[in-house]
């Protein structure tokens, strides 16, 4: 049995962690709230850009659209762009573990589809993860600490220029989607080609959409033209959806982590409580001892 002291010293010690961790849920806390402030302002705007893009490609004839080389679908996709948001920061739980073993299992279950599956990370945690898996992947770190769309925007044009110069075929998306504090829901998302709303991807060599909404008969007059529009919505498009993604998988970290804290800081209570029990028992053994042994030496003494 452990002494007197050694027990102290645990309680002690679990008492400071038990600080640390509730002085990190209280951080976290402030954190997904501004984290949240940040995400309801962008989702209306990505909404109405996804709504306007598919006004527009609704107006335009399938030949159209299949000269647009971001909504064209390639008949035999071959190359394709893994793109993987993890935190840099741990203490979040399964947040980034399971980010990762998502990633792991995409990789595994499409090798033999595609030919060539290459992977970006965005993030710390990601970017030691693939490294020690021998992956050869593209790094985009520290991006969560300053996050703005001018950096985002960087990202995706790279991803774009890729794409449209035929060295990628299909860019997948894995992250982590906020639906509260406590729940966030690992997604698999295609980013490109892009689809939009009420649309769906043109195969080259097709007359026909599916799904895609018959075009109204009122139209308007572009300037300076459809075409034109489209194009600069699509790329705008990509890069907000790519925005939006971020925002949710921050949203996610700090809900994630403020949950693992507040679990920790349960989890010590209940150890200096069960401390406290066994330094009471250890305490009580003590002093009986001690009595036991004045009682003995008393008796010898008659």
């Amino acid at each position: 049995m452990p002494s007197l002291r050694d027990i102290r010293k645990r309680i002690k010690s679990v008492k400071n962690t038990q600080k640390i961790t509730k002085a990190m849920k209280m951080v976290s806390a402030a954190k997904l709230r501004r984290a949240q402030e940040a995400l309801n302002a962008a989702r209306p705007y990505a909404d109405k850009l996804m709504a306007v893009m598919g006004r527009v490609s609704a107006r335009m004839t399938p030949d159209d659209l299949e000269k647009h080389p971001l909504l064209r679908a390639r008949p035999d996709p071959k190359k394709v762009l893994l793109v993987v948001m993890t935190s840099d920061r741990g203490m979040a739980g399964a947040f980034n573990s399971n980010i990762i073993r998502r990633a792991e299992r995409f990789l595994w279950e499409e090798k033999g589809r595609y030919t060539e599956i290459r992977v970006a990370v965005i993030g710390r945690k990601g970017r030691d993860a693939f490294r020690r898996g021998g992956h050869n992947a593209q790094e985009h770190v520290g991006v969560f600490e300053d996050l703005n769309f001018r950096r985002c925007r960087a990202i995706a044009e790279a991803i774009l220029k890729e794409y449209t110069d035929g060295e990628l075929d299909a860019c997948f998306l894995v992250y982590n989607e906020f639906k509260s504090a406590i729940s966030q829901r690992l997604s698999v998302e295609q980013f490109l080609p892009v689809v939009p709303s009420g649309g769906a991807v043109v195969l080259p060599g097709t007359d026909t959409r599916s799904d895609v909404e018959t075009a109204p008969e009122a139209d308007f007059m572009y300037e300076p033209g459809k075409e034109e529009i489209l194009d600069a919505l699509v790329e705008r498009h990509f890069t907000t959806q790519l925005y939006r993604a971020l925002l949710e998988n921050v949203a996610s970290e700090h809900g994630a982590r403020m949950t693992a804290m507040e679990n920790a800081t349960r989890n010590a209570g209940d150890m200096v409580s069960s401390l406290t029990l066994v330094y009471n028992r250890a305490r009580q053994a003590y002093i009986t001892k001690e009595l036991m042994e004045i009682i003995g030496g008393a008796e010898a003494l008659k």
